[in-house]
């Protein structure tokens, strides 16, 4: 399992390397429908939706003429997303998901799939200014996801939310945080970063408080993707991945926090790239 892990992990690192250093509009956008529909049609599996196959790739194919749209043109989307996470799907951790079936259930798993849209959208524009400024907003996901693992294991004792995923510890998602601030600090000495442009535009003080609230949306992601999927009663998002699960189970925390970041940089001058 470990082994299947590790490879589907590197040939993941190499296909994101290869396209974005291709510097190839055609190869990421592309890419990224792909990694959309896959998504999508996994959200509509686990919401139990028909027909899913089709209406996933419908959705990737409607991504294509959105991402060609001025950057400044997705602010509103991402606003939205925003909005949903604070104000539906984060209390839904407390109060739980409604069912599939009904009217309720089906507007609720569209909200979601509006979220899935805003994420995919969000990168993008995170590419628009460089491969790099990218990277390293979503290294700050991978590295929270990484030092909370740790930090869990080493020493967690006090349960996040033990009805949602029992493994996740508040010593865990410390350890996340200290995990990004570390990440950061390094990533701001170098000026084409995420984490550098962000500083400049804000100062230190509003730097240390975003990186808490990226990691935080980042706990969020994750909680809520396992709550997908206790409701749907399965382990994975799908099989897609092996050894990881699906593509939802790899973007689950990306799915707040790239809106989130772009959100951020849209405040921060083009040229400053």
């Amino acid at each position: 399992m470990l082994r299947q892990r590790v490879i589907t992990a590197v040939v993941l690192l190499v296909l994101l390397g290869a396209v974005l250093g291709s510097g190839s509009a055609i190869a990421f956008v592309l890419t990224l429908a792909i990694f959309f529909g896959a998504a999508c049609w996994e959200a509509l599996k686990l919401s139990g939706m028909r027909f899913a196959l089709p209406l996933a790739l419908m959705s990737a194919t409607v991504l294509l003429p959105i991402i060609s749209r001025a950057t400044g043109e997705w602010i509103p989307l991402a606003s939205v997303c925003m909005v949903l996470w604070l104000l539906r799907f984060f209390p839904a951790l407390r109060f739980g998901l409604p069912t599939n079936n009904g009217l309720r259930g089906a507007l609720f798993n569209s909200l979601y799939l509006i979220a899935l849209l805003g994420c995919f959208i969000s990168i993008a524009g995170l590419w628009q200014r460089s491969a790099v400024f990218l990277l390293s907003a979503m290294a700050m996901v991978w590295v929270a996801d990484i030092g909370a693992y740790f930090a869990g294991r080493a020493f967690g004792k006090r349960k996040l939310a033990p009805s949602i995923s029992p493994g996740k510890t508040w010593e865990g998602v410390a350890g996340g945080l200290v995990a990004v601030l570390l990440l950061a600090a390094l990533a701001a000495q170098l000026p084409e970063t995420f984490q550098a442009q962000l500083l400049v535009r804000y100062g230190w003080f509003k730097w240390v408080l975003f990186l808490g609230l990226f990691v935080a949306a980042s706990v969020v992601g994750d909680l809520f993707e396992s709550m997908l999927k206790r409701r749907a009663e399965v382990k994975d998002s799908s099989g897609l991945l092996p050894g990881h699960g699906g593509v939802l189970d790899r973007i689950d925390a990306l799915v707040p926090t790239m809106p989130l970041a772009y959100l951020l940089s849209a405040q921060i001058p083009l040229a400053a790239s």
